[in-house]
């Protein structure tokens, strides 16, 4: 289902997004999402995908974001670190009962307090819309109560935070938002409940379709050297965090000797979620080729230069099969980078998409269905 992104649109340095969608689902973004038809232009000292990802790191200034933490426990015993942003001066949704929600879902080593987050939040409380974010387990500051933590192919916490915000406010609509390894999740999440996900729409960020070719991306010598081995390093350190509990069932000396994700997923993720190998637990995280049993409309931010998600692994053939999902890929920004102007530390192109998507979703929502030939679904 993977088809190779024509490099002719996305070959000049400043260019439109190519958007890879139905009729229907373009002429709504065009019209409600405007950012999808506008050039981006990359900061021109930091073009390419590797900088840009880099550079966001450091140069992204902090916001002050206060949270309400709530834990919540899972079906398993374990607890959820959850941060909310109520919003509750809202004045464009007064109303806590029907406020919109946003739920947030960080990338692999992430959680609430990364700079992508913040501004994400920023965005939606502009809007008047509340917040939520759900902490993998284990890098919210919480303890783990029981031997589990998360990957990309387990979406029974994030059914677990759905269950809970639709319970608190079963009348307010829920959109879903992920970054990165949060976004394959999310997408994950969509196939396995199709109809029943609970949500009236989703955006993903810098997601990687393929984790096949995510490891093999990942693991040219440039990119190990960069971004391989810190993302291993921060995943062994929450696995020493919590050897006390991990030891019951793990080899957590072993898995400390890990220098790659992949081998880190060889040696813990894949045992931990009972896996025959890791090839079968990579097999089951990759969300290209599940797009097909989502049914709520998806938009897919990525750029063509992600060293994370190599663009021939993006699913455009089935994006343009789908009413309800569209791919909009620049063809500049890396891995949760897509910095623009000449001092990219305020909000980027990423922000400003979301927070247009975010309000045309839940302000126009009627229209996103019929756009995307969702006409049956009951108001989540």
């Amino acid at each position: 289902p993977f088809v190779a992104v024509v490099s002719d649109p996305l070959s000049s340095f400043s260019v439109v997004p190519l958007l890879v969608c139905g009729d229907g689902f373009r002429a709504f973004l065009q019209r409600r999402c405007p950012i999808v038809a506008e050039r981006f232009c990359p900061t021109p000292w930091c073009w390419g995908g590797r900088l840009q990802t880099l550079v966001r790191v450091f140069i992204k200034s902090s916001l002050s974001i206060t949270y309400r933490n709530e834990l919540i426990r899972t079906g398993d015993g374990g607890q959820l670190s959850l941060d909310w942003v109520d919003n509750s001066n809202s004045a464009e949704h007064p109303q806590t009962s029907t406020r919109p929600t946003v739920l947030f879902l960080p990338g692999l080593t992430g959680n609430s307090r990364q700079t992508y987050v913040l501004r994400a939040v920023q965005q939606a409380t502009r809007h008047g819309y509340r917040c939520v974010v759900m902490n993998n387990r284990g890098f919210g500051g919480e303890e783990l109560l029981t031997p589990l933590t998360f990957c990309a192919a387990d979406t029974s916490d994030v059914e677990t935070v759905v269950n809970h915000v639709k319970k608190l406010y079963p009348q307010a609509p829920l959109l879903g938002a992920g970054v990165s390894l949060g976004g394959m999740l999310l997408l994950n999440y969509l196939a396995r409940k199709g109809q029943d996900s609970k949500m009236i729409a989703a955006l993903t960020l810098s997601v990687c379709w393929d984790s096949f070719e995510s490891s093999i991306s990942l693991e040219q010598p440039i990119n190990k050297l960069l971004f391989n081995r810190h993302l291993t390093r921060n995943l062994c350190s929450a696995i020493n965090r919590h050897r006390k509990i991990l030891g019951k069932v793990i080899d957590v000396d072993y898995v400390l000797k890990a220098r790659t994700i992949r081998e880190f997923d060889e040696r813990f993720t894949s045992v931990m979620f009972g896996y025959k190998s890791c090839a079968d637990y990579y097999r089951d995280a990759s969300p290209g080729c599940k797009l097909q049993k989502t049914a709520v409309p998806v938009l897919c931010l990525n750029a063509a230069d992600d060293p994370f998600s190599p663009k021939h692994a993006f699913p455009v053939s089935l994006a343009q099969r789908l009413p309800n999902v569209a791919l909009l890929v620049t063809a500049h920004g890396g891995h949760i980078g897509f910095l623009e102007g000449l001092f990219p530390n305020g909000d980027g192109y990423m922000d400003r998409l979301l927070g247009q998507f975010v309000h045309a979703a839940f302000e126009h929502l009627e229209d996103l269905r019929e756009a995307c030939s969702i006409k049956d679904q009951v108001t989540q």
